[in-house]
């Protein structure tokens, strides 16, 4: 009988052990997301950065699809200068309107992103392509779900640290947040101040370019050109050549 006592009492703890392992474990929640990169984290919680990820249907679904395709073209696309952004670098299409050739570029603008949304895909949609030169220009889907200028440049300075780290010799060209319609949705208050907060931490970087795109497309009143804007948000053909207009010469001067 004492015997038999130790084997069950050894069976039981066994048992208990497993289960703890498979339901208690800290990882485990996060451990499914981990394992797929397309999908958007459901919760906060471990990630980086700060503000807004959205989590929309129809956002999830364009997430997935666009990181999705990009997928079989992480080979071909080492070495590019990669367009990191929104919407308005979506817009771009993949090929740019060859508005940069024969540059090699990749284009990993996603429709409805925010500053948060690029620091938690920067590994995979980025890193990964060991970019020679990053393009970045981001800001007003945060705008859109209330946050304020802080937050958009906090996010984006993280962005460029792990950029740095990456790779301390790589050209990261940072492009002014555009102006958008003259109304709170996305206040021009907000738009100027992360603007200016990009003036006063990297004007001087060695590694960091800040082009001056807000002003290309602003009115006396700050807020967007509906000729170049029509939507008050995204370029039209004639805004795309605005700004690649403003950017080839950056490309340049770094030598790309």
């Amino acid at each position: 009988m004492p015997r038999m006592k130790a084997r069950e009492t050894t069976c039981i703890t066994t048992i208990m052990f497993s289960l703890l392992f498979v339901v208690g474990s800290p990882q485990s929640a996060g451990q499914a997301t981990a394992r797929d990169p397309l999908k958007i984290p459901d919760r906060d919680e471990g990630l980086p950065g700060a503000g807004p990820l959205r989590r929309s249907d129809w956002f999830r679904g364009v997430w997935r699809s666009r990181r999705g395709s990009w997928l079989k073209k992480t080979e071909a696309q080492k070495n590019s200068v990669v367009f990191l952004g929104d919407s308005i670098t979506q817009g771009w299409r993949d090929d740019f309107g060859g508005a940069f050739d024969p540059l090699k570029v990749a284009n990993r603008g996603i429709s409805g992103d925010t500053s948060r949304g690029l620091l938690v895909r920067l590994p995979e949609d980025v890193l990964n392509l060991n970019p020679r030169a990053v393009v970045l220009m981001i800001g007003a889907n945060d705008l859109a779900e209330k946050a304020d200028g802080e937050i958009v440049f906090g996010n984006v300075k993280l962005i460029i640290e792990r950029l740095k780290k990456h790779n301390p010799k790589m050209p990261i060209v940072l492009c002014e947040t555009f102006p958008c319609a003259p109304d709170n949705y996305r206040p021009v208050a907000e738009i100027r101040r992360i603007n200016s907060l990009y003036a006063n931490t990297y004007s001087d970087d060695p590694q960091v370019t800040l082009v001056k795109t807000y002003g290309l497309f602003a009115g006396s009143d700050g807020a967007s050109l509906p000729g170049l804007l029509p939507d008050r948000v995204h370029p039209n053909a004639e805004g795309y050549k605005v700004w690649a207009a403003a950017l080839r010469p950056v490309f340049a001067k770094l030598g790309l």
